[in-house]
């Protein structure tokens, strides 16, 4: 399985290579390339379930996806880190179907399976040979409604999911950092809480408590389903209405308003762990994109990223890693998309000998350029370019596509504004961008952490867990 929080899919390589609101506009270009050569439909069912299908020919296979709105975000104090159990458990049988293993099925009938868990979305999906999707749907189906939920796998699969928190997060000191800086920034809303949960959460979770969950959010109504590949769009819509049709939509809770209060003043943390390399991010509170159509300033912030970090030309690539040679990785994004409240980040490595303060200076000095001095028309077209070109490549991938349709669906967005996001994002200004540095990259919206490296030898292997899986 697979947690996604925004920051942890751009860390890796680079902070600013997912970045969520870029990858949605900028792919959203590879779709409209495409356009000639698929069709999209949707169709909503009596029980409120919507399903989405985009039809593409150029191979026999076909991507199922089943998407539920609840995430991490749906959690309660007591309960961080449910609704990645419940992801796991769903894996392990139905009242119909008592002894099944999901996984073995679909590799039984020559595809691949998986899921994952954010802050905002709860998705499952398949790979499969398009004569394979009537025993995937109704497999999904079954699990929707008749999720087993038994103590004695509850028991089990608890210790792998607290083991998976051990391998990706307290013996990763960069995640470390970014789960502190989050606890930090963040005072009120559930965002602060790992996708992934406490750990002294984990260790008292119980059946109930997924059962609960799982009752309360597991629902047609609150749920897409998302198929491309070689089907046309009927033959799915019929499928839907056999496998899903039947099952009964459900009240589900009411969602309050969970504001974060204003921030006021700059937040700093320093967090010790072992680790071969400093560290630091800084994450400025920003807006997010909730209009499509009338919004201008996350285009802006997501274009100003890219200024900073979107390709071996951009300023930190130039200035910081190759001329002042200050830091070793410096990289940039903007988290524009979501229920929650967004962030724009900043994150480095300073070369052998500098210091952190000295790269968080050097990073400044980076931003005040920008603030005094704007970017150029020239900047700006060749970034567009450049990052547009870099991403073409993904309209090749039918996973790629359903999970693009399903997390803007799921996310409260449409597909049908992708080419509108498109237009908007190559629509920015350079004034634009000194606008939204000046407006938003300031100390009180700012929270910084730092890791302080610790020798590695004090960090404690851990054993191994069989059953961990992981998306690929």
């Amino acid at each position: 399985m697979l947690i996604l929080n925004k920051f942890k899919w751009q860390m890796g390589n680079s902070l600013a290579l997912c970045a969520a609101l870029l990858g949605v506009v900028l792919n959203g270009t590879a779709l409209a390339a495409n356009a000639a050569d698929v069709s999209i439909g949707e169709h909503t069912l009596d029980n409120g379930m919507r399903i989405i299908v985009k039809t593409d020919r150029r191979a026999p296979v076909v991507v199922s996806m089943v998407w539920y709105k609840v995430g991490s975000v749906d959690e309660v104090n007591g309960v961080t880190g449910v609704a990645h159990v419940l992801e796991h458990m769903l894996f392990k049988g139905t009242k119909t179907n008592p002894k099944a293993d999901f996984s073995k099925i679909v590799a039984a009938a020559g595809g691949r399976d998986n899921a994952f868990t954010s802050r905002d979305y709860t998705g499952y999906f398949q790979t499969v040979q398009k004569s394979q999707l009537p025993l995937m749907l109704r497999m999904e189906a079954d699990r929707m409604v008749n999720a087993l939920i038994a103590p004695d796998e509850f028991a089990k699969e608890i210790k792998v999911v607290m083991e998976e928190r051990r391998m990706r997060t307290d013996d990763r000191a960069r995640s470390l950092v970014y789960e502190q800086l989050m606890a930090t920034a963040l005072r009120a809303h559930p965002y602060r809480a790992p996708v992934v949960g406490w750990m002294s959460d984990l260790q008292n979770m119980t059946a109930e408590d997924a059962r609960d969950f799982y009752d309360k959010w597991y629902a047609p109504n609150n749920a897409t389903l998302v198929v491309v590949g070689d089907v046309s769009h009927g033959e799915v819509f019929k499928l839907a209405r056999e496998h899903f049709g039947p099952l009964k939509s459900r009240k589900l809770p009411p969602r309050k308003p969970q504001d974060e209060p204003p921030q006021t003043g700059i937040r700093r943390i320093t967090v010790k762990a072992p680790a071969e390399q400093p560290y630091f991010i800084m994450a400025y509170r920003a807006p997010k994109l909730v209009d499509v159509e009338k919004d201008w300033e996350p285009y802006a912030l997501d274009m100003l990223a890219s200024v900073f970090d979107g390709n071996g030309a951009s300023r930190f690539a130039r200035e910081l890693i190759r001329g002042s040679q200050i830091a070793s990785s410096a990289d940039a994004s903007y988290d524009g998309t979501g229920r929650g409240p967004s962030f724009f980040y900043f994150s480095g490595v300073p070369t052998a000998g500098k210091t952190l303060e000295e790269l968080e200076q050097a990073v400044r000095s980076e931003v005040k350029k920008i603030i005094d001095h704007g970017v150029t028309e020239e900047e700006l077209k060749r970034i567009k370019a450049q990052v547009i070109a870099s991403r073409v490549y993904e309209r090749d991938s039918m996973f790629f596509q359903a999970r693009q349709i399903g997390s803007l669906d799921t996310s409260g967005y449409s597909y049908k504004s992708i080419d509108l996001m498109t237009e908007k994002f190559k629509a920015v200004t350079a004034e634009q961008v000194r606008e939204v540095a000046q407006k938003y990259l300031i100390d009180d919206a700012l929270t910084v952490a730092y890791l302080d490296p610790q020798p590695v030898g004090q960090r404690k292997p851990a054993a191994p867990v069989a059953g961990v899986r992981h998306a690929q």
